[in-house]
């Protein structure tokens, strides 16, 4: 496993400068204000499922801003709210966090991620960047102690582990009883082993250059990340099954699945580049 991991932290030290291009371009977009009303949602409002129609959905929506309209303009939530986000990479979910109001800790191996994130939390949201507290941390075998944390967010990390089970695991035990959390992640690199994925896969390049977009894929080392991803589990199940069936195992409660979460915190950009491969979220509580 060590051996995977070094790999997989070496390979994301060379991503530091593109992933946190792609981070300040979902700051400056639709994107910043997308993803704090989703996990703000997660947090505090009624919790959306996969079969819900537009309608309910926008009931929903409602509920949950009046229900959260008196805790937003109060900071004792925010202040006693412990939030725990893994694999934060340049940190985009701490920095629109903490601008909030929120304390975060921010964890991510790669300890080239965790300078460009304290550097991009400085450059961009000024002195509420410490509210973040920073640390170098594996995703499988945290460091904090049991039932630390009232949620705990990822995003895009569970694919990329080499014991994403162990990571589960680990994540539920520095919960505390009744804490939430916020897993969003995809399919990722599933056309390896899938030639209709793959067609789909290539369908999306062509519709990206037909756009005169940029390639989220090509603009990165392709080769390098796809033979991680021929050794890492997840890439090759399917999920959000798998996800679902682990936490039932590990005896989370109240799991709920979001696949249609990509169409609300994507940009144009991203749904033309990931079309075949869409964000969902897993939910739970412990």
């Amino acid at each position: 496993m060590d051996k995977l991991l070094d790999e997989i932290e070496s390979y994301w030290s060379t991503r530091t400068e593109g992933y946190s291009e792609v981070n300040e371009k979902e700051l400056n977009g639709m994107q910043k204000r997308a993803w704090l009303e989703t996990l703000e949602r997660g947090f505090f409002g009624k919790r959306s499922g996969k079969n819900e129609d537009s309608e309910n959905n926008s009931v929903e929506k409602k509920v949950f801003e009046e229900e959260f309209s008196e805790k937003q303009h109060t900071d004792k939530y925010k202040d006693h709210l412990r939030i725990l986000d893994i694999g934060t990479g340049p940190g985009f979910f701490p920095m629109i966090l903490a601008e909030a109001g929120y304390h975060v800790t921010a964890i991510d191996y790669t300890p080239g991620m965790l300078e460009k994130a304290a550097e991009n939390a400085a450059k961009f949201i000024g002195e509420k960047s410490r509210n973040i507290e920073f640390k170098r941390m594996d995703a499988q075998a945290l460091e904090f102690e049991d039932e630390s944390f009232d949620v705990i967010i990822s995003r895009n990390l569970t694919w990329n582990l080499p014991h994403p089970e162990m990571a589960y695991k680990e994540w539920l035990r520095v919960l505390k009883k009744g804490g939430k959390l916020l897993n969003f992640d995809a399919n990722w690199y599933g056309y390896l082993y899938d030639d209709k994925k793959r067609e789909a896969y290539e369908n999306d390049r062509k519709n990206v250059e037909k756009g005169s977009l940029d390639d989220h894929y090509l603009c990165t080392d392709i080769d390098r990340m796809e033979k991680i991803a021929l050794q890492v589990p997840l890439s090759e199940t399917k999920r959000p099954g798998w996800d679902v069936k682990v936490l039932e195992a590990l005896g989370a409660a109240q799991i709920q699945v979001n696949e249609d979460i990509w169409q609300q915190v994507w940009s144009e950009e991203e749904k033309l580049n990931y079309g075949s491969t869409p964000m969902f979220m897993v939910e739970a509580v412990k």
